[in-house]
């Protein structure tokens, strides 16, 4: 493995930074990292023990004027056995802004350098401790506003998604080594490897990388949350079930009609699936230009919406909530009879202008919680409808990063087994090898395995050409 300092620019450096957010909080890390942070904390630490991951409470001293001036938990790491792969201190310090401050200033001031944003992480895929898909899996457990954001990053930290992309390069590699014998020996009526196995070894490939591909809607509503838009008039109680079904206030609740006048959105866990819960100006003819643009919004939300409740609470209002929601929208429309508690339901249906003629609303009460389980419930099953439930055995696509370069890999596989199956209109088998280089070369791009030494290693040890 080369050397991290070899690959990556500034390597030579020593870094420094705050591991945890400023603010008040019972303790604080702060983490050094380079081939000067031994020497660097030797001289500010007083007991300096350079016992690798065997952490003890020492004193941390200015380097201009040698005050002390914290008393920190210390942890040493020693190169390669690291986060980075380099030589690397982590400091516990008090919580807070001064304490932590002023033991980051103490470090820079010692020789180390403020960290660039991610570049501990980057020295680590460079250090060869992750690959790029593992660094994009930390930056979401950071990010992560659910439970199942939060899973499907821990299963791609994990190497889940690495080990799926690195069987399917091992496959296409393996596709490269039976066609290179034709390559180095055109001159030969047959070779060692019947041009069958070639045929069903492609079509099994592709069916792979379609198997995977389609795991990117479940991928996006994991990473984003499915969009869940409640619309309909003003003052039907929009906002109250928005907050009900959040948990807390984020909408003003009041009764003048026409109060939200922008979206506001929360995510919600719902079970398996996120949900991004937007609540909406109402939908209505206004004069007041605000007002104007609060609907336009709601326009815009309810044409991305994966699904919309459209709420009133009447019969009327609810029919006309559905019908204004139907015509601007292509998501599943749920019928909410709101304010269940206050007004009578029986015998309420609602027409639908889309695919099912009808539905009968679901009637909640955001003051008593009547109907919100009922109505929670509905919600998985339209997510689950939407993006399915592969998710929990099948690592996922979380970004479109991702899916491109799995489209791409499948679109060059399928363009070689169109070229390889044409029999007497087949293109040179050379000029056709060329797109499965393409497509080794984007799953590679997803991991950052690129070597193409791989492929001849294949092809002598599969086959006797040693001649």
């Amino acid at each position: 493995m080369r050397g991290v300092s070899a690959i990556l620019p500034g390597a030579e450096d020593t870094i420094a930074a705050m591991a945890t957010p400023p603010g008040r909080s019972a303790l604080a890390v702060v983490r050094m990292s380079g081939p000067r942070a031994h020497e660097i904390a030797s001289r500010l630490l007083d007991p300096w023990r350079n016992a690798p991951g065997a952490s003890y409470r020492a004193r941390l001293t200015d380097p201009a004027t040698g005050r002390v001036i914290e008393r920190p938990v210390v942890t040493p790491y020693r190169a390669p056995r690291s986060y980075t792969g380099d030589d690397l201190v982590e400091l516990s310090v008090h919580g807070g802004h001064v304490g932590p401050a002023r033991a980051l200033g103490a470090l820079l001031g010692a020789g180390a350098r403020l960290a660039l944003p991610g570049e501990f992480t980057r020295r680590a895929v460079a250090a060869g401790k992750l690959d790029v898909l593992q660094a994009e899996a930390i930056g979401d457990l950071i990010d992560a506003e659910s439970q199942a954001m939060h899973d499907a990053a821990l299963a791609q930290l994990d190497g889940r998604l690495s080990r799926r992309v690195a069987e399917l390069r091992e496959a296409v590699l393996q596709v490269e080594a039976m066609i290179a014998y034709d390559i180095d020996f055109p001159e030969e009526d047959s070779g060692p490897i019947d041009p069958a196995r070639v045929t069903e070894a492609t079509t099994a490939l592709v069916e792979s990388l379609d198997r995977l591909l389609g795991t990117a809607a479940a991928g996006e509503v994991v990473r984003r949350g499915a969009r869940v838009v409640l619309a309909g008039a003003p003052n039907v109680g929009k906002s109250s079930l928005f907050n009900a079904l959040v948990g807390h206030e984020r909408a003003i609740v009041t009764a003048i009609a026409g109060t939200t006048r922008d979206a506001i959105e929360a995510v919600v866990d719902l079970g398996a699936w996120p949900v991004r819960l937007m609540d909406t100006a109402g939908l209505r003819e206004s004069a007041d230009p605000i007002e104007q643009l609060g609907v336009a919004m709601t326009a815009r939300a309810l044409a991305a919406a994966d699904v919309v409740l459209a709420c009133g609470d009447s019969a009327l209002s609810l029919g006309e909530a559905v019908a204004a929601a139907a015509a601007r929208t292509a998501a599943p429309v749920v019928p909410v009879r709101t304010k269940g508690d206050l007004t009578p339901t029986s015998g309420d249906l609602v027409t639908k202008s889309s695919e099912s003629s009808a539905e009968r609303p679901i009637v909640v009460s955001a003051l008593t919680g009547a109907g919100l389980a009922e109505l929670r419930a509905r919600l998985e099953e339209m997510v689950e409808g939407k993006a399915g439930d592969q998710w929990r055995d099948t690592p996922l696509l979380t970004r479109e990063r991702h899916r491109a370069a799995i489209a791409l890999a499948r679109a060059e596989v399928a363009a070689f087994q169109d070229a390889w199956s044409d029999g007497d209109d087949a293109v040179p088998v050379v000029i056709a090898a060329v797109q499965l280089r393409a497509a080794a070369t984007a799953l590679e791009s997803l991991i950052g395995a690129i070597d193409v030494e791989d492929v001849l290693d294949r092809v002598f040890r599969t086959f006797c050409v040693g001649k």
